[in-house]
């Protein structure tokens, strides 16, 4: 049996990185598509006192997030 050199092993690395990389980037691209809908849906449910913590359970978005996409808005 042979061992792989140095390089090799960098390359085997970024093999096994190409593909899932290109699937997070592409579902991050997504997700930045989804939140342009999801931002005005947002912020009104937190203009009509929806509680933070059940916009994250319906969502995802942190408490912290839907409030600084609140403040935005108001400006």
């Amino acid at each position: 049996m042979t061992q792989k050199t140095p390089a090799q092993l960098r390359a085997d690395a970024e093999a096994a990185l190409t593909p899932l990389g290109r699937k997070r980037l592409r579902l991050l691209a997504q997700l930045e598509g989804l939140d342009v809908e999801l931002r005005p849906v947002l912020v009104e449910a937190v203009r009509m006192e929806v509680p933070l913590r059940r916009i994250y359970e319906l969502t995802g978005v942190s408490p912290n997030t839907s409030r600084a996409w609140r403040k935005a808005a108001d400006e």
